[in-house]
């Protein structure tokens, strides 16, 4: 039997109390920030970073060793998201930290992982980053490791590999990792704490050389091939750059960490740059040292008897959002609460110069970041989104708010790519062949465009007035129409998935006045359609990046139902059977508090490797869906 349409009186109840909950988690400031969970490899390398710095608490180990013990699986090992099939590497760090931390080599837990790691192919198997975290240890050999020689660091930027030429989070990992690739320090541990266990064969039989591929000619061939060479030029001892590129890369990491926020406002290039600048000589004591070291604990998420953390924060995203979802629901444009939320915006604008303007040298500064500080780091993403929450606010401040937009805007506009699109945090890093190094065995190494974040783009420039005949308009719509999946969906780069990115694009294309009964459009909604759950909401598998077979399938959860709706009304669908039973689903999970509750993980980091769960998704995404909806009852 099917359920009544939902009622006026339900949809606003349901409002009022997803509004007065998002309002009561509002900072005094005027700022939102959820918690953004990762998989357990941040806290396992948390934990190894403290053993390599002599850093150990042992009481704050031993709640994150409760933390890491609880998200075991039942096969035994640890995943990248609820319900992921082992992942190799994730379970490695996992038992390494857990064997520092005393827990014995007999502990079922342990038993069970190890099995499950020499039955994968042990160390050999993992991934390049836990090679090189085991190899810090002396529990992997350097030799092993892909060829970085930190003479990369020279290299031109017309050269066709240079630092620039891959994406910001690659960049600010790597750069660290020049000095201590260049260094190979190694901290000892004593015969009781190695992993010999972990080894299917003895390690020194083990083939640690990395497998080409069937074909003789490969980019991946060819690839091994340089860094085969490399490691040869590596062990010559004269090498008269070396220390030049040495003191490049000191240089380059002490300018980013002299900003606010840590290097890259993410964990592993924190992490990294302490190590570095340890090798280099820094005492510990050092401010830039200090500073790194603050920034990752304010990254801890602790509780009664469990300790974790992130990879990073997510305040100025967060915010936009759900100062989005608050004025779509009906709040007053005029509220001290979004006006706060303007205020606080406007403050984190960068202002200042980024490793972005190599690319785009006569571009003005005026984006935003992800984090509360990330100067070098604004995307485009959270630039688009502020300002399209700025735009909907009545601040109390508006030639300020006028002049912060216009700024963004023309920065937006001057990241657009040669293909049309955009991309996150610079424009034109596409040289998708170097994906192929062996270093890159993540396949993320850059940052191209990307079907979202074009369509976010495109809804920034209609919200502030521009239509499809725009130049930069119209070159964004023709990239979108030639990265269109033949069923009609979009790829999401930054959220899980397909619903997510086709989400996005229409709201983009609706914005920006596209004609929205074109084909393109209408095979987009109906794919939509198509992949609506029988109870009535959308959910999609982390598994559609592995497979895209499996695009839109999955459980249905509040945030992925939400996207659906918001698609579907940019569309003109703000009726029908789709739409109402749709928003049934958003009434029936609405939680007593106000708010919803995500089960499963709804965003990206990088795709195949590495997953997030936005905590507040699932508190402003449905209550945007259904103010939305709201006002087309009127």
């Amino acid at each position: 039997m099917s359920k009544p349409n939902p009622t006026v009186a339900e949809l606003d109840g349901a409002i009022e109390r997803a509004r007065a909950f998002l309002l009561s988690s509002q900072a005094p400031d005027g700022h939102w920030v959820g918690e953004l969970e990762a998989d357990t490899t941040i806290t396992s390398e948390y934990l190894l970073l403290c053993h390599l710095l002599d850093r150990v608490d042992r009481e704050r180990e031993a709640k994150a060793i409760r933390y890491l013990r609880a998200r075991q699986t039942p096969d035994g090992g640890w995943g990248l998201y609820e319900g992921s099939p082992l992942d190799l590497s994730a379970t490695i760090k996992t038992y390494f930290a857990l064997k520092l931390a005393g827990v014995p080599s007999t502990d079922p837990a342990m038993a069970a992982a190890r099995e499950l790691i020499r039955g994968a192919g042990g160390p050999v198997e993992a991934n390049v980053f836990t090679k090189i975290t085991l190899a810090l240890f002396g529990e992997y050999p350097w030799k092993g490791v892909p060829a970085m020689p930190v003479e990369v660091m020279l290299f031109p930027q017309w050269f066709y590999f240079n630092i620039y030429e891959v994406s910001y989070w690659s960049r600010t990992v790597i750069v660290p990792l020049l000095i201590l690739m260049d260094r190979k320090p190694v901290k000892r541990l004593p015969a009781e704490l190695r992993l010999d266990e972990l080894w299917p064969v003895p390690r020194e039989r083990a083939k640690i050389s990395f497998q080409k591929t069937r074909q003789p000619i490969s980019w991946k061939n060819f690839f091994i091939a340089v860094d085969n060479m490399l490691k040869f030029y590596e062990r010559l001892g004269a090498r008269p750059l070396r220390d030049r590129a040495v003191e490049t890369a000191r240089q380059w990491l002490e300018e980013r960490l002299a900003a606010p926020g840590g290097l890259g406002g993410i964990y592993p290039a924190m992490a990294n740059a302490v190590l570095a600048l340890r090798c280099l000589g820094y005492p510990e004591p050092h401010p830039l040292i200090q500073g790194q070291l603050k920034e990752i604990e304010a990254l801890a998420v602790e509780e009664a008897d469990t300790l974790h953390y992130q990879p990073c924060v997510s305040p100025v995203w967060d915010t936009a959002l759900a100062s989005n979802a608050l004025v779509e629901s009906g709040l007053a444009p005029d509220h001290p609460s979004l006006q706060r939320a303007a205020q606080w915006m406007m403050d984190r604008q960068i202002l200042v110069p980024g490793d972005w303007s190599i690319k785009r040298p006569n571009a003005p500064p005026g984006g935003w970041p992800f984090q509360y500080g990330n100067d070098f780091y604004p995307d485009v993403d959270d630039s688009s989104m502020v300002m399209m929450a700025l735009s909907k606010i009545e601040a109390a401040d508006p030639a300020r708010k006028q002049a912060a937009v216009d700024r963004g805007l023309k920065w937006v506009l001057a990241m657009q790519g040669k293909d049309g699109g955009w991309g996150s945090f610079d424009a034109d890093n596409r040289r998708l062949v170097l994906n192929n190094i062996p270093f890159a065995d993540h396949g993320a190494l850059l940052d191209p465009s990307t079907e979202d974040l074009t369509g976010r783009a495109l809804e920034l420039l209609g919200t502030r007035g521009y239509r499809a005949d725009f130049a930069p308009a119209r070159r964004g719509i023709e990239f979108l129409k030639g990265t269109q999946r033949e069923d009609g969906c979009w790829y999401g780069r930054w959220g899980v998935n397909y619903v997510y990115g086709t989400w996005s694009v229409l709201r983009g294309l609706r914005a920006i006045g596209e004609d929205l009964s074109e084909p393109y459009v209408q095979n987009g909604v109906r794919w939509l359609e198509s992949v609506q759950n029988p109870d009535g909401g959308w959910g999609e598998t982390l598994e559609s990046y592995q497979d895209p077979g499996l695009a839109g399938v999955g459980v249905s959860i509040p945030s992925q139902t939400a996207w659906a709706l918001l698609a579907l009304f940019a569309s003109g669908r703000v009726s029908g059977p789709a739409v109402a039973r749709g928003i049934r689903y958003l009434l029936d999970t609405h939680l007593a508090d106000g708010s919803w509750e995500d089960p499963f993980w709804n965003g990206t980091g990088f795709p195949r490797v590495f997953y997030l769960k936005y905590h507040f998704y699932a508190k402003y995404f449905p209550l945007w869906a259904l103010g939305v909806y709201r006002r087309t009852q009127a």
